[in-house]
């Protein structure tokens, strides 16, 4: 087994001093990164999509709970599956009520949505202890609009923003030609009963469920504190404490 080399306190001081220079400048380029998120465009959702939740049937504006911003995982679970993708449980586990306070409190809800039946959803929920807001996109065309649901005889094949050429091209193959479910995060923000969507990211880059921040940074409003760029994009910014408190300022 290979463990780090060791050495004296001198020369161990010496490079963490050099690593925390290349900490830093990450969290500045990740600081911009996030800015630029907040600046994308957005379109708005005019197809009247329909869930199925524990109140029956909703649309995607109910989601939202009241609040501007929604998240939404798209958790691999097809009609026809017994048990959800391992990798979206394991996520889904670790999912507190703490951080859904905290998403709450920056006026962010945050759902999981998957294409199984409701009954089957709920079957599961309720066995895994999830505590989330959990709803079926069965029967729609959700999954296939934002592209977590890969079948070219349903719709063309667009993931992670490569087409089916674009796929076969980069050895992603098997992502073109389908059928199939895939990872993915979806954030919308609201504006009376308009819905926007704003950012959505696949694969790899839903790594950051499970921190509110990490949720927070692919919204359009972001964390909603007073530093972020751009300015003005809330009405009474929070002061840059991740306590999340409602009176915070």
């Amino acid at each position: 087994m290979a463990l780090p080399e060791i050495v004296s306190e001198q020369e161990w001081l010496v490079a963490r001093k050099a690593l925390l220079a290349q900490e830093k400048e990450l969290t500045r380029r990740r600081d911009g990164l996030n800015a630029d998120r907040r600046r994308l465009p957005m379109t708005r959702v005019t197809k009247p999509y329909v869930f199925t939740g524990p109140a029956g049937e909703v649309g995607l504006v109910d989601l939202f709970g009241g609040k501007r911003q929604l998240v939404i995982q798209h958790v691999m679970f097809g009609p026809d599956w017994d048990e959800p993708c391992p990798g979206c449980a394991a996520g889904l586990d670790e999912f507190s009520e703490g951080l859904r306070t905290h998403l709450a409190a920056r006026q962010t809800r945050f759902a999981a949505v998957a294409r199984a039946p409701w009954p089957r959803l709920s079957e599961m929920r309720q066995r895994r202890g999830w505590a989330m807001d959990f709803y079926s996109s069965y029967g729609s065309d959700f999954n296939y609009d934002y592209h977590v649901t890969l079948d070219p005889s349903v719709a063309p094949v667009l993931f992670n923003y490569r087409d089916a050429d674009e796929l076969r091209a980069s050895g992603l193959g098997w992502a073109a030609d389908g059928p199939g479910e895939q990872p993915g995060v979806s954030c919308f923000l609201r504006d009376g009963d308009a819905v926007f969507h704003t950012y959505s990211t696949f694969g790899r880059g839903t790594e950051g469920i499970g921190d509110a921040y990490g949720l927070l940074d692919l919204t359009a409003l972001g964390r909603q504190e007073a530093w972020e760029e751009p300015k003005d994009r809330v009405e009474q910014p929070h002061g840059a404490m991740p306590s999340f408190a409602e009176g915070e300022s």
